[in-house]
């Protein structure tokens, strides 16, 4: 298979590329130097030179409270660039598997959202990657859509890789407790990406680290498996104050008879953190 990988400077796109080509695939890598997409006609001839089966969108805004402020460019990338690499591949025939978030919901509730559920998003980064999503599917009915959620990689600025750096520094920090969610490991997204390219398995795909946990008892998890002595205290969405709203209960399950289960997020962590080499020697999953 011959794949095309935009956004593959970025943490998950350098997990695609790596995990395609540890299977033997031909792939082409383009990061945002090489490619961007929001320049339509610079997409279409990058697809039609590639000539691939599949192109995995990685290329994306990723900065949410910076969304808040800049809606316009967000969606530019998220939204119309989404559109452009959908709209190559329908003119070329290669498959479109495009990566899309949990923040597509609103989070109110405590039912784990499947891909059949209205989507409501309530800060402009959903808002710019429901457009990504709507773009694609309006650009031909041979694509696939992966939601995901919590995304965690050693290629790339993360939560984990945050609280590692406060724990080295410090002795407490303080992280909410009312933000649910999955958080994915990105070889073990990039491995279902990499699946799902060969597959005619059209349509929304959830697809995140199994079961659910809030970002304080992730940070909990966090310094336990890595050996650090660091107090988590409690704290509220609201006392944090953040620019974007978050979803309260934004975890992801599939209703699909062929989904794709990824391993517990725990093990994703464990894996992380052995992958950056900062696992305790006792630091197995809990």
């Amino acid at each position: 298979m011959r794949l095309l990988v935009t956004g593959a400077g970025g943490m998950l796109g350098h997990d695609v590329v790596s995990e395609a080509e540890s299977r033997g695939h031909e792939v082409i890598g383009l990061a945002r130097a090489d490619l961007d997409v929001t320049d339509a006609a610079a997409v279409r001839a990058a697809v039609h030179d590639a000539s691939p089966d599949v192109v995995v969108n990685c290329a994306a805004w990723t900065d949410v409270d910076g969304a808040e402020e800049r809606e316009s460019e967000a969606t530019a990338v998220n939204g119309d660039g989404a559109g452009h690499v959908a709209q190559a591949c329908a003119a070329t025939g290669a498959l479109c598997v495009q990566v899309s978030t949990d923040y597509v919901f609103e989070g109110h509730g405590r039912a784990p959202f499947v891909e059949h559920d209205p989507t409501a998003p309530i800060n402009a980064y959903g808002r710019s990657k429901l457009a990504g999503e709507v773009a694609v599917a309006e650009a031909g009915p041979e694509h696939i859509i992966v939601r995901s959620s919590w995304l965690f990689g050693s290629h790339g600025r993360n939560f984990v890789a945050t609280m590692l750096a406060l724990g080295d520094e410090r002795d407490e920090v303080r992280v909410v407790t009312d933000q649910i969610g999955c958080p994915t490991y990105t070889c073990h997204l990039a491995d279902a990406l990499v699946d799902l390219a060969g597959t005619e398995a059209y349509g929304i795909h959830h697809v995140a680290g199994a079961g659910a946990c809030s970002w304080h008892a992730f940070a909990i998890e966090i310094f336990r498996q890595a050996g650090v002595e660091c107090r988590v205290d409690p704290a509220t969405t609201a006392e944090m104050d953040r620019p974007a709203r978050r979803p309260a209960y934004s975890v992801l399950q599939s209703a699909r008879s062929d989904s794709v289960v990824l391993p517990e997020w725990r093990e994703g962590l464990h894996n992380y953190l052995d992958e950056v080499g900062r696992l305790a020697a006792d630091g197995a999953p809990a």
